[in-house]
């Protein structure tokens, strides 16, 4: 496909406040980025972004080929996959999860009077499978564990096999049991060829899973570095973003930061 995403000097404002200043960035098929910042910085919003939900005050943001305000969203959106707790609280709690992950066929959010033919049960089935929640199947999303709705919500995202999955903080709430059978779901869809290109909104580098090859570093709604991963996540890169003196370690294909308290 070449390139997924491309914005051009996007900016957003509401309310007189600027949520993203000037951002450009590139995405091309095939990698795998996470985009990293502070509360506020504006990740979510750039995410928006990404996922057609949201158009630009000003700039250009292309996306899968098209570009915004001028083609169709609602054809646009079955072709990128979203998981977000924002989007999770709009589940109705009474759905029985293997219907959660269906109804991403229709774009919806909940059973109606809409069909479904075998090989729709079928890939919901086995994407429930793929990330170890096919025996909750029958369950009331609401009443699943932070960790297995995460993993639902995964299942879901995938239903309509996108060209692009969007992950905002999807290991928020998660216990460290959870975020590392989370960070090894990731992983493994990372270094399947066959994904598609990911993107990862996070907090914590701790959160980034094996596989990963590029970083976007927000704050205050701008970018301050872009691009591969070793070269983006510096002591310096990271401090400037937040705004703290910080340690930076690898340790194989995982990484950690900590305060440095010499300073």
């Amino acid at each position: 496909m070449g390139e997924v995403l491309d914005l051009v000097s996007v900016s957003v404002v509401r309310d007189g406040a600027r949520l993203l200043d000037e951002v450009s960035w590139s995405i091309e098929d095939g990698e795998r980025w996470v985009v990293l910042g502070p509360n506020g910085a504006g990740k979510t919003t750039l995410l928006q972004i990404a996922a057609a939900r949201l158009h630009p005050t000003s700039g250009e943001a292309h996306i899968l080929g098209e570009r915004l305000g001028s083609v169709d969203v609602f054809e646009l959106r079955p072709r990128i996959g979203l998981a977000s707790a924002a989007f999770a609280d709009s589940l109705p709690a009474q759905e029985k999860v293997g219907d959660v992950v269906l109804t991403a066929a229709y774009a919806m959010a909940g059973r109606w009077h809409e069909e479904y033919d075998d090989v729709d049960h079928r890939r919901g089935t086995d994407l429930l499978g793929a990330f170890g929640v096919a025996h909750l199947a029958e369950r009331r999303f609401g009443t699943l564990s932070e960790g297995e709705r995460k993993r639902v919500q995964l299942a879901r995202s995938l239903m309509t096999d996108p060209e692009m999955l969007l992950l905002d903080e999807p290991a928020a709430g998660l216990d460290l049991g959870g975020r590392e059978t989370l960070v090894a779901d990731l992983a493994e869809l990372a270094g399947d060829k066959r994904s598609p290109v990911l993107v990862l909104v996070t907090h914590h580098v701790e959160e980034i899973p094996p596989g990963f090859t590029h970083a976007l570093l927000l704050r205050t709604g701008r970018v301050v570095v872009a691009g591969e991963l070793a070269d983006v996540l510096t002591e310096e890169h990271l401090s400037a973003t937040f705004e703290v003196p910080l340690t930076v370690e690898r340790s194989g294909n995982r990484w950690a930061a900590r305060i440095r308290l010499d300073e």
